[in-house]
Formats: structure tokens, sequence, C-alpha cells
């Protein structure tokens, strides 16, 4: 055995390499974006905390910010924020989509996902087509939303060529990856009713947060729904009904409140467009911060349920919302066992599902407990930064930057679990799967 081979630790685990894998990028990319050239203006570094911060929540696709990222950072710093947002949106989605595939596959605990190297792992033919395909995928709509958004920003508010197609591009790749990312100093807010950036930016976050099997089979199946799997079937309906939740609540809501100085069609448009964003994206047309509390409490509930697995969206996702729910349905029916859309669902599934979900309420309470000990904002205002944070959405009151360093260091924990606790968690369970030789005596405990 070599020195190195001695010195560096096994990762014994895909979830392992997952995870060192997104340290590593949030790791260079702060590097960089504490050099000179990354900060305009003043000629000095960015401090540690905003960099780190910064870089997590470009890596983990969410959109929290402690600066302003049109005014503080250079087009070389913003160049490197785009490019950390499509690198963790296109890690994400291949090492999800990967990552069902070993699952379904009921492969090995060894990290076969990167040797490829058995006859029961993953093959190299299927690494290379789910690269490829997510590959295509992405650059298909980012480079439709660019063209879109760029020919508005040149035609309608007469900005250069080059700049249009900056902006283009920066907003589109934020848009598909969820990741929230704005060159303009109040996000979205100066096109609040303008249909053609908010539409396109809302049609980017939903297909981004669809999750590539889903749009894969999508694009193979779209004309015959019946034959759709399982897992489209969930997402699609559900994140449908989320949608409609999301817009309808919202309209609702805020119709005489942040959208009562604008006209009825100007309404819809910013209400459509308020109510994707809790898919996972953290574009703003609206003034956060002016939101009733109810609003507040109804895109916490949005953003922590999420988007689809394998997707750029975050949260807990919307199979294990479901998921839950048809447990749920079952238990007041008196089923047996678990159906949807025609098909029994593994126990193991419902267990999974549970965990994640739990998981996830504990270190949300446990996070809105210590950022309350930590700042002196209200409930309200710190439940909804730390799901956003958690569910890496990019969505704030206006509090990032005031909440002190500790505070700015749990969000970035936060942003870093919540991108990567929900899948690699999941995935490791799954893996961990195994039958049991014995049962013990059973022994029903008294519920409720």
């Amino acid at each position: 055995m070599s020195l190195i081979s001695r010195a560096v630790p096994r990762l014994s685990h895909p979830a392992q390499v997952v995870v060192a894998a997104f340290a590593i990028a949030v790791a260079a990319g702060a590097a960089v974006l504490m050099t000179p050239a990354a900060r305009a203006g003043s000629g000095s570094s960015a401090p540690f905390v905003d960099a780190v911060f910064t870089a997590t929540s470009a890596v983990c696709v969410t959109g929290l910010v402690t600066v302003d990222t049109a005014t503080y950072w250079s087009p070389f710093g913003q160049a490197v924020i785009l490019a950390l947002i499509q690198i963790g949106g296109f890690g994400i989605m291949t090492v999800a989509t990967l990552l069902g595939l070993l699952v379904s596959r009921r492969m090995g605990l060894r990290t076969r996902l990167i040797t490829a190297a058995e006859t029961k792992s993953l093959g190299l033919g299927d690494v290379r087509r789910v690269l490829v395909g997510i590959a295509r995928t992405s650059l298909l709509f980012e480079l439709a939303g660019t063209l879109l958004l760029a020919a508005r920003f040149a035609t309608r508010y007469d900005e250069p060529l080059d700049q249009a197609l900056w902006h283009g591009v920066f907003h589109a790749v934020s848009a598909f990856n969820n990741a929230g990312f704005g060159l303009f100093s109040d996000n979205l807010v100066r096109f609040a009713t303008d249909p053609l950036v908010s539409l396109p930016v809302s049609v980017l976050v939903v297909a981004g947060g669809l999750g590539f099997p889903v749009l894969f089979e999508l694009r193979r199946e779209w004309r015959t729904p019946r034959s759709w799997s399982l897992h489209t079937k969930i997402v699609t309906s559900v994140t449908a009904a989320l949608l409609a939740v999301g817009v309808g609540g919202f309209l609702l809501l805020e119709w005489t409140n942040t959208l009562g100085p604008l006209d009825v069609p100007g309404k819809l448009v910013a209400g459509v467009f308020q109510g994707v964003q809790p898919r996972t994206a953290g574009f703003n047309s609206v003034d956060v911060a002016a939101l009733r509390p109810e609003t507040w409490l109804l895109t916490d509930v949005l953003m922590f349920i999420g988007g689809g697995s394998a997707g750029t969206a975050g949260g807990i996702k919307v199979t294990t919302f479901a998921l839950l729910l048809y447990v749920i349905l079952s238990e007041v029916r008196g089923d047996p066992e678990v159906h949807a859309f025609g098909r029994r669902i593994p126990r193991e599934a419902q267990r999974q599902a549970l965990s994640v979900a739990l998981l996830a309420v504990v270190v949300v309470v446990a996070s809105t407990g210590a950022l309350l000990l930590l700042t002196p904002f209200p409930l309200d205002k710190v439940l909804y930064e730390v799901v956003s944070a958690f569910a890496t959405v990019g969505l704030s009151t206006g509090i990032t930057a005031d909440v002190g360093t500790p505070g700015q260091l749990l969000l970035t924990g936060l942003m870093f679990l919540g991108r990567l606790g929900p899948v690699t968690f999941a995935s490791a369970l799954a893996l961990r799967s195994r039958p049991r030789l014995y049962e013990l005596p059973l022994e029903r405990p008294i519920i409720g």
C-alpha cells in the first residue's frame, strides 16, 4: 500500500464521495472569490465569511446572499458565481440520478459509481448516457431562456447587446438551476409586471425542479401519460397541485397588499411568478419583507416540500411529501398496503420518506431555535430564513446580512446540509437495505 493511499481516507460509500466533491467545490469557489479580482471597485479581498457563504449558496443553488451580487462582485466574480451555479446544478442532477440507478439496481456499498468495474454495477454506458442527457437537457433549456431574456432586455430595456446577453445567460442559468441569484440590486422587482421576463424565468424554474428523469420521460412519452412511471406521475401531479396552491394562495393573500399598487394583469403576472418561486428558486418580483405573515407561512410550507428528486430544486422533495400523504390516506381507509396510481409502494420507501421528513423537521426546528438565540429577529422571519436555507430556496425577508457571523455560518451549514442531506441520506438508507434473517416477538404500543 502506498503512502498516498494510507494518507488519504478511503471513501467506501457513494454518499461520501458526493459530500467530499461538493465540499471541494465550495472551498475552491470561496478561494477564488476571496481574490481581489473577484470584488468590484475597492481592490481588496472579500471577507472569508462572505466568500464562503456566497460559494456555498452558489454551489448548493440556493441564492441567499450577504452582499449585493450586482454591485459587490466584479464581472469576474459574477462569472465565478455563475460557474459554481452550473457546477452545482449539473452535479446534483447527475449525482441524484446516478444514485437513483444505484438504488434501483440494489448495488452494494462500494463506490462502483466511480469504478463501474463489476457486472452488477452501473455500466459506463449508463453513466455516459446520463451525463450526456443531463448536459444536453440543461443546455437546451438554458439556451432557450438566454435567447428569450436577452432579446427582451435588449429591445424593451435598451441594454447593449453584450450586456443583454450576459444578463440573459446569467438569469437563465440561475433560473433553470433554481439558484435565484440575480444581477439587479432589486432582484427582479423591476420586471414584476413584464410577462416576457417573469414567465420564461418561471418556466425554467419549474423545468429544473422537475428533475432529469421526469424531463427525459416526458420528452419520450409525453403523448402517453398512462405509460409514465410512478415517479413521473407523482412528481407531475403533485407539482401541478403545489403550483396551484402557491399561485392561488399568493394572489389571495397579497391582492391588496404587495400586489395592491399593480393593475389586474400586473397582479396576475407577479402572482404567478411569486407562486412559482417556492419550487425552490430565490427570485422575487415583490418585496418579500412586506408580505403578510400568512404568506410567509404558506411559503414556508411550500419551500419545505420543495421540488422533484434528481432535479435542481431543494426541500424534502414532492415524492417524499406525496408518499407520506398516501401512507396517511391508506391508514385512514384501513388498507393493509399503500397504493398510488395503481402501484403498491414498498414499505422500505415509506420508511425512507418518513425518516427524511422527520429528520428535516428536526433540523429546521433546532436551527430556528439556534438562530433565535443568535439574533434579535422574530420567529416568523427566522423560520422563513431557516427554511429558505435548508430547502435551498434563497428567498429572504432581508435579514441574511444582519444575522451576524455565527448566524451566517449556521445558514451556510444549512444550505450545504439541505442540498446534499436528503439525497445522500435517502440513498444511504436504500443502499443499506438488507433482508433480516429472523424476526423478534411482535408487540404493539399504544398510539395516540
